[in-house]
């Protein structure tokens, strides 16, 4: 082939451009499948986790990341004092993170 034909995109040079293309496409939708099944969920799930620990007040029953269960007695930015056990004696302060559930006072 001459160079002539290759500079008009006439020829095998076209068929390359094509699958160029193709294979772009590919990635992309490997990219979107990607997002839309692993990275959108995870940022739904942390919104409601933010959500929820925003909603903390005093008096709520919570469960944190450790499992124990407590009873929230004070809140500061982003740490809470929680009361464990029957005893009323076990005061523990932690990060607002370590929250998994919020059950609200009555």
């Amino acid at each position: 082939m001459n160079l002539s034909v290759l500079l008009s995109g006439n020829g095998q040079a076209q068929g390359g451009g094509q699958s160029m293309v193709f294979l772009i496409v590919v990635y992309g939708l490997i990219i979107g499948a990607f997002w839309f099944f692993a990275i959108r969920p995870q940022k739904k799930k942390q919104k409601e986790q933010d959500a929820m620990i925003s909603a903390v007040e005093v008096g709520d029953s919570i469960l944190t990341t450790s499992g124990f269960y407590g009873v929230v007695i004070d809140i500061s930015d982003d740490i809470v004092i929680v009361e464990f056990g029957s005893n009323k004696n076990c005061r523990i302060p932690m990060k607002k993170e370590a929250i998994v559930e919020v059950e609200k006072a009555k």
